[in-house]
């Protein structure tokens, strides 16, 4: 089931809402069941053979984290434990995720005639990305008990399930807790409609109306120069608003049942450097990478080599992580390179001068997206080879055949990258801050709310009627 789906719209997300806050009058308990019960249901429509697996996932991190709280092990028995909950983790999702590229490798280099052919479970490097960090957090002593219906619910809500945010105990459990959370609030739940439908709109109107265009560079002819770059452009306005519509539908509907999710989603292509780029694009995967991966690998503690070194294990590996392919290798790997090139930038390259900063500004501006888009290639190829045609093809000026249907898809194109750059994003025009739990106070004030209401209004109504028979969000198999 799709969030830009009608069943989803106009079924399920409302009867979940009406038991939620029906059984929230009686107990504090039975909303937390219902809601995890209802998330089963959910992650069911997208694959029901794949529930026991995630049940088991429950129950077994559960249990390994039962184990670090509540037990007074030594530190090697807590380590031991520790190590044999993400040693499991990682196991399963090695086996789901990887098995098959390493089959394949295998049988290019050695010729085994070895296959292997395994379907992805929907979320799994979501929910195990989530379970990881609680079993880490539990073992430094960092985590609460909490009751196995919480943490359920925590691991299976189901506006993060398929496609994240990666979800941090801390942030939601305490939320799933709060009696407060099970009353329906008027204010939270217009809110909510809002940012969603905003999302609504940003998927289903701007990220599949230029999918289309994306074929210009990867479709099954080969392209010219213009052709190449109107092509990848393409593709790297609708990833930006898809993942940017997926983001604000999570929270929204969220914020309908009074949970805040973590922002995911900051107007990345505004950064005006890679590293300002990762604190803006998937900010809870970036968070993990940092907190799990970069700083146990040793971080920038032990001088600027290894500095370097750890960049480029965390971004190669958070490259694996979006999946089992070499282009995604690549595409990890460039991003490692980029973040040296900045932090060696910033440790020996000048200063600009206070007259040249917006300049300056500008230029990391520019020169950051172009790096980012030149990175996409590889993320949107389906082989290396597509991917290294296509930059051939971007770097050959020689080889052009501008006509109007070009300049059409350029001018498009151009619509798309001054709503990146220049419209304010989701979060400026609601307030959202989760942190500190609030949102929409410009709407407490009477004159503004009309207005609100009248935009949410249209942006909703075009949101579905541009829903697609089947148009599942990029993120939604990682």
């Amino acid at each position: 089931m799709l969030f830009n789906s009608y069943s989803f719209i106009f079924m399920f997300l409302p009867v979940v809402l009406l038991g939620y806050f029906a059984l929230g009058r009686r107990s504090d308990l039975a909303p937390v069941v219902w809601l995890a019960l209802a998330s089963l249901v959910f992650y069911a429509f997208g694959g029901w053979q794949f529930v026991p697996l995630l049940l088991l996932s429950i129950a077994f991190n559960y249990g390994v984290g039962y184990l670090l709280i509540g037990r007074k092990l030594g530190p090697r028995a807590r380590f031991a434990v520790l190590t044999t909950g993400v040693g499991g983790d990682l196991l399963v999702l090695g086996i789901f995720k990887y098995a098959g590229f390493f089959a394949a490798n295998l049988n290019a280099l050695l010729s085994t005639g070895l296959m292997v052919n395994i379907v992805l479970p929907v979320g799994i490097s979501f929910y195990t990305f989530t379970q990881i960090a609680f079993l880490v957090d539990a073992y430094r002593g960092n985590v609460a008990r909490y009751a196995l219906p919480h943490y359920a619910l925590f691991v299976t809500y189901f506006p993060h399930l398929i496609a994240g945010p990666i979800l941090h105990h801390k942030d939601m459990i305490p939320q799933f807790e709060r009696a407060e959370t099970k009353r329906p609030d008027p204010h939270l739940i217009l809110c909510g409609l809002i940012i969603f439908a905003i999302g609504l709109f940003k998927k289903t109107c701007l990220a599949d109306g230029i999918q289309p265009l994306v074929s210009q560079a990867f479709g099954p002819n080969t392209p010219t120069f213009d052709q190449a770059w109107i092509g990848v452009l393409a593709y790297t306005f609708q990833l930006y608003f898809d993942f940017s519509g997926y983001s604000d539908m999570a929270i929204g509907m969220s914020l309908m049942f009074g949970i805040f999710l973590p922002l995911n989603f900051n107007s990345p292509y505004k950064a005006a450097s890679i590293v300002d780029f990762w604190r803006r694009w998937h900010m809870t995967l970036s968070q993990f990478l940092r907190d799990y991966l970069y700083i146990p690998l040793g971080g920038n503690r032990h001088g600027r080599v290894l500095r370097y070194v750890n960049l480029m294990v965390t971004m190669l590996l958070g490259g694996l992580w979006h999946g089992a392919a070499w282009t995604f290798v690549i595409w990890g790997v460039l991003h490692g390179v980029y973040l040296c090139i900045n932090h060696a930038w910033s440790n020996f390259g000048p200063n600009p001068s206070p007259r040249f900063a917006r300049l300056a500004d500008i230029a990391g501006l520019i020169l950051t997206f172009l790096a980012v888009v030149i990175a996409w290639v590889f993320f949107r190829a389906p082989d290396m080879a597509t991917a290294l045609s296509v930059l051939s093809k971007m770097a050959d000026p020689s080889n052009i055949a501008f006509g109007r249907l070009e300049m059409l898809y350029a001018l498009f194109v151009a619509i798309y990258a001054a709503l990146a750059w220049f419209a304010p994003n989701t979060q400026e025009i609601m307030g959202y801050d989760h942190e500190n739990r609030t949102v929409g106070e410009k709407l407490r004030a009477q004159r503004m709310r009309p207005l609100f209401l009248y935009a949410t209004a249209a942006v909703l109504a075009f949101g579905i009627l541009g829903i697609q028979q089947h148009s599942e969000f990029i993120y939604f198999r990682f």
